[in-house]
């Protein structure tokens, strides 16, 4: 079994380091995706359209590159360690004061705030655990990165399923100051990055950095421009779809959900380790050439078990082209900003899709309710556009990490 090669090269304290980067984007999904099944909720509660509160989102998902930015800067002058301790403090606590927020206004500003935190885990963690480990376990180890995002949605799912039904949305909500205990983790288990545990403490030449690789930071934020409405656009509105268009209960949701998440690590790790022996592009390729085919059974499925299936398929690719960004965005990143360039490619893509949930809703009225249509449009969209982008960028598997 090829997981299990990869996983031998991985030594205990590398094992930690991947737990801990795995652990931190994992439970950062789950604070994000407590919101989307409760999205009703927040709108009866605020007495506002559905439209109005997936601004929440937005706002989220918009303020993220300003932590990408923050956070970034400061993880390649102080180091990984410290940062991903300080941005997973910040998003627990963001998240569950969402829960108390008495107002839409507030609510709105905690979830940007929320965002900030955000966006400075995935370039913190994901440089501290791809400089840390071994070369020829890189790729499996990005799969096991990238399905803490799918993990976090499926304990979010969970949570939804069995706990929202005794606590109501506010009480689920709160539930996301538990990744706060994982600093803990980190402080006594996780030592630094090899490449900043001397850190020189000056901060990058940013402008000789953008002058010399303009070109890849620009291929790098189209393409994860793309990623992320794909990822959202196949997620953010999904469990509304599920009860909006086919009626189903809380629990038939968070079931489907947890299904579908499954497939997502499943095709996370898959694709990923794949990418070890044939690329990280084609891997990239191939996993997004079958989503685009699996987007019409996936919006168009009709009886819980076919909806089900076509879920499950769907994020299996969706996020097995997923599972090869974090090794992808870290090897072809300029040296020097590793803390800061996978972080922000990733969250201005996450700015540029963030109006999703909106745009879908929208465009959803627009096509008379047709909300299964505006979600097909989005997927098959994206999922093109990532094939057409993955194919003209480089291919620099196995790149030496150090500066």
């Amino acid at each position: 079994m090829m997981f299990v090669s990869d996983f031998g090269h991985l030594e205990p304290v590398h094992r930690r380091v991947v737990l801990a980067g795995f652990l931190g984007w994992a439970l950062d999904a789950f604070d994000f995706f407590l919101l989307i099944f409760v999205l009703k909720d927040v709108a009866s509660t605020f007495h506002a359209s559905l439209t109005a509160v997936t601004v929440a989102i937005f706002l989220t998902l918009a303020t993220r590159p300003v932590g990408a930015l923050f956070f970034g800067v400061l993880s390649d002058r102080y180091g990984r360690r410290p940062v991903l301790m300080a941005v997973v403090l910040s998003y627990s606590v963001f998240g569950f004061l969402s829960a108390w927020a008495p107002s839409l206004g507030l609510f709105f500003l905690l979830r940007a705030l929320f965002g900030i935190a955000m966006g400075g885990e995935w370039g913190a963690g994901s440089s501290l655990v791809m400089e840390s480990v071994p070369p020829p376990a890189r790729g499996f180890v990005s799969g096991i990165l990238q399905a803490g995002y799918p993990s976090g949605y499926l304990l979010a799912s969970l949570a939804y399923a069995f706990i929202y039904p005794e606590t109501g949305w506010r009480g689920l909500m709160m539930l996301a100051l538990l990744p706060a205990f994982l600093v803990l983790y980190i402080r006594r288990n996780i030592p630094e990055s090899p490449v900043k545990s001397h850190g020189s403490g000056e901060f990058p030449d940013f402008g000789k950095i953008l002058c010399v690789h303009w070109k890849t930071i620009l291929f790098a934020t189209c393409l994860m421009t793309a990623f992320n409405f794909l990822s959202h656009g196949t997620q953010d509105l999904y469990p509304s779809f599920l009860e909006g268009i086919h009626h189903l209960s809380p629990r038939e949701v968070g079931g489907i959900a947890v299904l579908y998440n499954i497939g997502a690590i499943l095709g996370g790790l898959t694709l990923s380790t794949l990418s070890e022996r044939i690329g990280r592009r084609k891997s990239i390729l191939w996993a997004a050439a079958a989503a685009l085919v699996c987007t019409p059974l996936w919006g168009s499925s009709h009886g819980l078990l076919v909806i089900a299936m076509a879920a499950f398929l769907m994020q299996f690719f969706v996020q097995g082209a997923w599972g090869v960004v974090p090794v992808y965005l870290n090897e072809i990143s300029p040296p020097a900003i590793r803390g800061l360039f996978p972080g922000l490619v990733y969250q201005s893509g996450n700015l540029m899709a963030s109006a999703n949930a909106t745009i879908q809703s929208s465009l959803a009225v627009r096509l008379g309710g047709r909300l299964d249509m505006a979600l097909m449009a989005v997927a098959g969209f994206s999922a093109l556009l990532i094939a057409l982008l993955i194919m003209l960028g480089p291919e620099r598997r196995g790149e030496h990490l150090g500066r």
